[in-house]
């Protein structure tokens, strides 16, 4: 949690993602890369303006998916560009992370290392499940041994549990709760919750399951919205994507809008919880 809360000292940090633009090799790459980073750099000025705590760095366009064993090198030579632009955008006291679809946890981990990014996010850390893209294995033992064979364990790796998109029937014996500390036990930086699918809300209850029996930081990563954000405020943390765009549509550009009225309710309810506990501030 120490290493988390140096990254993350507010009460409900928010995390805004940036989609990157398709990359080249997937169906939909639309023939410049410049545009992709420029796309990037835009919508990270926006996040950053209105006051985000962390930036994310994901390439959900390259829809369909592909495990990271069928990654040629060019999706990980520009997705580095993009990070590369936008960490020099971001603030060194604003940390940015990155995830590589599907599953290229390792090489985010590297992406992250040479790009000066502060925390990856990972699919398929502890218990295998299916996935749209396939079965994808569990890998906590090969990447925490990448991470430090390379030298990257200023590097945090926050891990989906029972992640969206997938199934987890094979594991159906094993609660939320044991996931997590599995995780936990496995030497996660921080557990992340999401709902069904992309922009689905999480389960509050299951929320509530977590933050009562796990150690780990647990992260909010799907589904969270003006209208229902105070609900998800005892989460160490959001991951804010679909509810940024335009419609609340996640393959459109952030609103700038959106971001703002967000962070203004965010900012209201961290002031509210500061004065409603007193000495036992919620504030970092």
């Amino acid at each position: 949690m120490l290493k988390f809360k140096r990254l993350f000292p507010n009460k409900c940090s928010i995390i805004g993602m940036i989609h990157a633009g398709a990359l080249p090799g997937t169906p939909l790459y639309g023939g410049s890369i410049e545009s992709i980073v420029d796309n990037a750099c835009i919508e990270t000025e926006i996040l950053i303006k209105h006051q985000v705590d962390g930036i994310i760095v994901e390439n959900m366009h390259d829809v369909p998916y592909v495990q990271s064993k069928h990654f040629g090198p060019e999706i990980v030579a520009t997705i580095t560009k993009v990070c590369e632009r936008v960490r020099t955008i971001v603030p060194t006291s604003i940390p940015c992370g990155i995830q590589i679809l599907a599953g290229g946890n390792r090489e985010a981990v590297a992406v992250a290392k040479v790009t000066n990014f502060n925390f990856i996010r990972s699919e398929g850390f502890v218990f295998s499940h299916i996935a749209d893209e396939g079965i994808m294995d569990a890998d906590a033992g090969l990447l925490l041994r990448y991470r430090k064979a390379i030298d990257a364990e200023n590097v945090l790796i926050f891990t989906d549990i029972k992640k969206k998109h997938s199934s987890h029937t094979i594991t159906s014996d094993v609660s939320l709760v044991e996931t997590a500390h599995a995780a936990e036990f496995f030497c996660s930086d921080g557990v992340i919750l999401t709902g069904t699918a992309t922009g689905k809300p999480a389960n509050i209850k299951e929320l509530q399951d977590l933050k009562h029996n796990c150690n780990l930081p647990v992260i909010v990563g799907s589904g969270v919205t003006c209208d229902n954000v105070t609900e998800y405020f005892m989460a160490d943390a959001l991951i804010i994507g679909s509810h940024f765009k335009n419609n609340g549509n996640w393959m459109e550009c952030v609103s700038p809008e959106r971001v703002k009225k967000f962070m203004q309710i965010v900012k209201a309810a961290r002031g509210w919880c500061n004065f409603s506990y007193g000495d036992f501030s919620f504030s970092g």
